[in-house]
């Protein structure tokens, strides 16, 4: 493989490059995002590489500024050289992959469509190695970003060089966490040399300093700006206008059809020479004539493809034309696109064809949005309503239209463009439903904007509840539970929950709202009843998430189990990805609770890959609630730190009980102390029945018994009416440590005897033999000390586990040492795949899970085995630790 470089100043670039791609050779796939202001020599340094990895197959795609809101379009491009490899895919991962390129009707599963990609991309690769190169990264339309950045995170295992060329400042969601490499202007040594090559020596030397100053080390602009030419001083500018006017001058001197055959290429993305032939000739072009002069300028190439010199040279040549010319290009464009295959396409050139209102290319336009939904392209969506908003002849199918466009645009994560469209209505014109539809989506958009916005959005939907007619009750109520829902996420201190429940009429039928209405007005004595006779139905599938919460509140396990079977498996019926993560995090939990670790975290692993396959954030309390119970200090304050940064009342209370927990484990009484005061102060559902417990504890042992009589009072309000054995466990051992009694000790364990709750089992354990040994009765503490001491070893709650270890000590008798467990060797990732593996699952199996390649899963396979010191598979069934109890 060559290792110069016939590019000025760029060695040590190019080395960086082609030890990326030296290592895709060997097997070991890598990515690199390079970063740089337009003419930097990004793409230089992509065909640089082209041309060096002459054992590779080498395949490219380029984001394009006018076809951003085509979904899936650069993804396609990249993939239309591979696609002979299609039918080695599974059907899920073939079918996912047309459907998202429009080659076959159906909905994609957002799962699937980036894991297809890298099947797809790793079954050429068998062959022989595969040099992926995407140009102009910054203009991928969402859908690609989201499934270039996803593989390119999982092809480590593959022999696959990924290199993207992005401009700075224009992030692109995913890739600006990718390995990157900032490219800089050259020195001014090589600055003037490339001058010097360039035959620029009739410059003036006034001129040509100035040039090197203004270029900054450009290679574009050394390039083009001397082609400008002349002695006079110019005004100084942005470096990129200054090359946009480079490439105008140039077009200045081209015949009329060859700028207008200009023109007609710049306003077609895809590069078609037959679609541009078709088109120039409904424009009446000399297309010979046209396509030779404009090739002899150097600013377009026609070959396979009309491909511009540079980016810069096709926006100058769009925006040089006068706004009729631009149209009538869209409108041959338009006219020579075939209806059949590329309708969406068709239907966006019509729309840019169109002066004024038309409602027939509207509604085409809105026809497009369905289908493009349909694939998941929401930005394609909002972008076509948007124009078919504008295109609109009635004020009402405006509006219908403008709403339309924001809901879409706000599902595709742009909030501040979302809002901007609603500022378009006014709303006074509006009907009572309308308005009430348009101030649902003003609060939504709140919502996402921060945990103020959270505040603010679910006022706003409260105020459009409170608006809507008497006799529209159904949506009234529709609207308060979506306000008590953001109301839930921001936590009560926030005091949204509690305006929502005062807002809501005091009777009503038996849902959840009703319950909490009556739970907020009357205590959980008489809210308890109603919560569980509204959750007896199965009108909680509605709002799942408000169920978990509730059923946590009842200290009902069996109606959590039902509820997170329910989500797991209407999760895999409907690929919805929500419905998916909650029910893996809320497994995650009731595996945390049940001392599981190794399911705990091969959930937790799922769900953070579905969320990295979505390019959303994971969900943080599983982890949190997990590394606390083990007692991981480190991990547990660095999930603080990131948790409390979010800023939402819910999950700072979740990082305040985790802190409370992790100090209780570790013997630091105040400090858990004062975190389990702030888990409890805002009175959150669920949250503050289980924090209450570590609050008493810590109180006691600080000697702050006021404290502690009160937080007893305010558990037995939520434990006592709950009546499970869950909730009286906790109240017994709770009021034992209260009240120095011994009875309620051995009521706590008595409770507990056949729960599934072993962490709470083995801590009632450890609290009553402390008190024994306190007591004197050292014969009897070392018999629940020991108990406590090997349960909580056994279960890996590290923390406590010592703190029983010195307890036993200070009675006479040393703690048995205890071997490590298999999770504490593993990542969460690693625990995830020996779990499945250990099960019988796959590697191909285990793939699709976790949204890696096979060949991934067998890397993390051999890192599994030397940590485990083990060399099969079958070894793996013999660990406990990597089977579920039953």
């Amino acid at each position: 493989m060559p290792t110069t470089s016939s590019l000025l100043g760029r060695h040590d670039e190019i080395e960086r490059l082609l030890a990326l791609v030296r290592a895709a050779e060997r097997g070991v796939g890598g990515v690199l995002v390079l970063r740089g202001e337009p003419g930097i020599g990004k793409s230089a340094l992509l065909d640089q590489v082209e041309q060096a990895a002459d054992r590779f197959q080498r395949i490219r795609a380029s984001g394009s500024e006018f076809e951003g809101e085509l979904p899936f379009a650069a993804l396609h491009q990249l993939c239309v050289p591979v696609l002979t490899h299609l039918d080695s895919l599974a059907t899920p991962y073939r079918d996912s992959l047309l459907v998202a390129f429009g080659l076959a009707e159906g909905a994609p599963d957002p799962f699937r469509v980036g894991l297809a990609a890298l099947e797809l991309l790793a079954s050429a690769a068998a062959e022989r190695p595969l040099l992926c190169l995407i140009d102009d990264a910054h203009w991928l339309d969402a859908a690609s970003a989201r499934a270039l950045t996803f593989l390119a995170r999982r092809i480590a295992a593959e022999p696959i060089a990924m290199l993207f060329a992005a401009r700075d400042q224009e992030p692109v969601p995913g890739l600006d966490e990718l390995p990157g490499l900032a490219i800089r202007g050259l020195s001014d040594a090589h600055a003037r040399d490339l001058l010097a090559r360039e035959k620029t020596g009739t410059l003036d030397e006034r001129v040509r300093d100035r040039l090197l100053a203004e270029a900054r080390g450009n290679p574009l602009a050394l390039i083009e700006l001397p082609k400008a030419g002349g002695f006079a001083l110019p005004t100084p500018s942005p470096v990129a206008s200054r090359i946009e006017r480079s490439f105008l001058s140039r077009m200045a001197d081209l015949p009329p059809d060859a700028r207008e055959l200009l023109v007609l290429a710049s306003a077609d993305p895809t590069g078609d020479p037959a679609l541009l032939w078709a088109a120039a000739r409904r424009l009446n072009l000399d297309v010979s004539a046209a396509s030779a002069a404009a090739e002899a300028s150097g600013l377009i190439q026609f070959d396979t493809r009309a491909r511009f010199c540079h980016p810069l040279a096709r926006s100058a040549a769009y925006r040089a034309a006068e706004p009729p010319q631009r149209r009538a290009a869209h409108r041959a464009l338009a006219d020579s696109t075939d209806p059949d295959t590329a309708e969406d396409r068709r239907a966006w050139h019509r729309a840019q064809a169109t002066a004024g209102p038309d409602e027939e290319v509207a509604a085409e336009l809105e026809t497009s949005a369905s289908r493009a939904q349909a694939r998941g392209g929401v930005a394609a969506a909002a972008a076509f309503l948007e124009r078919a908003a504008a295109l609109s002849l009635g004020h009402g199918k405006k509006v219908e239209r403008t709403l339309a466009a924001a809901q879409a645009t706000l599902a595709a994560g742009r909030a501040e463009a979302a809002a901007g469209l609603l500022t378009s209505i006014d709303t006074s014109t509006l009907a009572i439903p309308q308005r009430a539809s348009a101030e649902l989506l003003r609060g939504q958009i709140a919502f996402v904007q921060g945990a103020d916005g959270a505040v603010r959005g679910a006022e706003i939907i409260l105020r459009a509840a409170q608006q809507l007619p008497a006799t529209d009750r159904e949506r009234s109520r529709e609207f308060l539970v979506a306000a008590l829902e953001m109301g839930l996420v921001v936590g009560r201190a926030a005091g949204v929950l509690d305006r929502v429940l005062a807002a809501a009429p005091a009777a009503g039928p038996p849902d959840l709202l009703t319950a909490l209405v009556r739970l907020t007005a009357e205590g959980h004595r008489a809210g308890i009843p109603a919560i569980r006779q509204a959750l007896a139905g199965d009108d909680w599938t509605r709002t799942p998430a408000l169920a978990t919460v509730l059923a946590g509140e009842l200290w009902d396990l069996d109606l959590h189990r039902t509820i997170v079977d329910w989500l797991t498996r209407t999760g895999q019926t409907t690929g919805s990805p929500m419905t998916v993560r909650l029910g893996l995090s809320q497994a995650a939990l009731s595996a945390v609770f049940a001392g599981n670790f190794g399911q705990a975290m091969a959930a937790i692993a799922e769900e953070e890959a579905i969320a990295d396959a979505l390019g959303d954030p994971p969900q943080l309390y599983p982890r949190m609630h997990l590394a606390a119970i083990r007692g991981r200090r480190q991990e547990v304050f660095d999930l603080f730190a990131e948790a409390t940064s979010r800023q939402t009342g819910q999950l700072t209370a979740n990082a305040h009980w985790a802190m409370a927990v992790l100090h209780n484990g570790l013997g630091d009484y105040p400090a858990a102390l004062e975190s389990a005061t702030h888990a409890v102060a805002s009175g959150d559902l669920f949250l503050t029945g289980i924090a209450l417990p570590e609050q008493i504890e810590a109180a006691v042992r600080c000697g702050e018994d006021a404290v502690a009589r009160s937080a007893l009072d305010a558990l037995a309000e939520r434990a006592e009416p709950a009546g499970t054995d869950f909730a009286l466990g906790v109240a017994a051992g709770a009021r034992a440590m209260v009240n120095d009694a011994e009875d309620d000790y051995v009521a706590a364990l008595s409770y507990l005897a056949d729960s599934p709750l072993s962490v709470q089992t083995a801590r009632a354990h450890l609290r009553y033999g402390e008190w024994l040994r306190r007591a004197g009765r050292r014969r009897d503490a070392r018999a629940q000390l020991r108990a406590a001491h090997e349960q909580l070893s056994n279960i890996g709650l590290e923390a406590f586990a010592r703190r029983a270890a010195d307890e036993l000590r200070a009675t006479g008798e040393v703690a048995r040492s205890r071997s490590a467990h298999t999770y504490d060797r593993l990542t969460m990732q690693e625990m995830h795949i020996a779990r499945e593996v250990a099960a019988g699952a796959t590697s191909k199996e285990v793939a699709t899970r976790l949204f890696l390649s096979p060949r991934t899963v067998d890397a993390h396979l051999r890192n599994i085995f030397r940590k485990l010191g083990i060399t099969s598979r079958r070894q793996l069934r013999d660990m406990p630790d990597l089977r579920d109890p039953s």
